[in-house]
């Protein structure tokens, strides 16, 4: 019997770590974050977070409507569901008293969501001009200009970018292709490759870009886009994806250009916007991308051809 016992649970300790594992640790590090802020919010009202009822669970996103998007309320729900997996806990996040109350939050509200600005070409543009102007170093200038051009050229999430290994690259007559081992979509760790085709102007070409910084930072393993120290001495530490966006912020500020509607996720919706453009249809755009789902490419291609395809252009005035 106590064998029995002790077998059944190593099982469910190794059920939880499998449960865990299955989410990708950035993933699990915002469940936890989201569900912190849900823990206080029932420590305030001496209200049960783990576990939790459906009741409990309407009050708080009616409470956080009053000044969150209909996104965040969806992630916070998701995120409350999963601590209650992960712990053992069933939670009804489909009840009647959740459901409804979303719905009539979303009425109350409305459901438009206004992203963050991609990086169109101008900026891009603008974007490696300002850096080729900066007072600095050349090889710091090379890793910032391949961090911009490679995370824009690739369509790359920021994860993703700073996560590229000198073993992920293969230099072909085409151009480059960049292996992803694993994405936010690609949880298991199946892979997908990128090419990155040369471009025709080497200053904004992200294969030429990238080729002058390996070879300046004589890079032959390991990260490809790392630190420096204030001395601008080239670390071996890996950089963050924070970074991409503090990167991006500075250099735009420095191109005059207004900063603060612009964040991580432009350099990934400007590559789709900007495909979308100049002709690209959706599977090709998705396949640069990753996305699983075509209902966002689609919404980039969309915002592209809003004055293309605009029926006003068939009036003459």
């Amino acid at each position: 019997m106590n064998e029995l016992t002790t077998d059944l649970k190593s099982l469910h300790e190794a059920t939880l770590n499998n449960l865990k594992s299955s989410k990708a640790n950035n993933t699990l590090r915002a469940y936890k974050s989201d569900f912190k802020h849900f823990s206080s919010f029932c420590a305030k009202h001496g209200l049960n977070s783990l576990p939790t009822e459906p009741k409990i669970v309407s009050l708080y996103l009616t409470h956080l409507s009053k000044n969150s998007k209909i996104s965040t309320l969806r992630r916070r729900l998701v995120s409350i569901s999963m601590l209650h997996k992960l712990k053992g806990y069933y939670l009804d996040t489909k009840h009647p008293i959740i459901v409804e109350n979303l719905m009539g939050i979303r009425r109350v509200k409305g459901s438009i969501q206004k992203g963050k600005k991609p990086i169109l070409i101008n900026h891009l543009k603008l974007i490696i001009n300002a850096i080729n102007e900066y007072k600095t170093e050349e090889i710091k200038k090379l890793r910032d200009k391949s961090i911009i051009l490679i995370g824009f050229g690739g369509g790359f999430r920021r994860s993703e970018l700073i996560s590229i290994d000198y073993e992920d690259l293969e230099f072909v007559g085409e151009g480059l292709k960049i292996t992803i081992k694993r994405s936010k979509t690609d949880q298991y760790g199946e892979g997908m490759t990128k090419g990155l085709p040369y471009f025709t102007n080497e200053i904004y070409c992200p294969v030429k870009n990238l080729k002058k910084w390996l070879e300046i930072s004589k890079i032959k393993s390991g990260p490809i886009f790392k630190r420096f120290t204030k001395s601008l001495f080239l670390t071996d530490k890996r950089l963050t994806d924070q970074s991409v966006v503090m990167l991006m912020k500075k250099y735009l500020n420095i191109a005059g250009v207004e900063n603060k509607n612009f964040a991580g996720h432009s350099l990934r919706s400007g590559f789709a916007t900007v495909a979308a453009e100049s002709g690209a249809d959706e599977r090709s755009i998705m396949a640069m991308t990753g996305h699983k789902s075509s209902q966002m490419v689609r919404r980039y291609i969309k915002e592209a051809n809003l004055f293309k395809n605009n029926a006003l252009n068939k009036i003459k005035i």
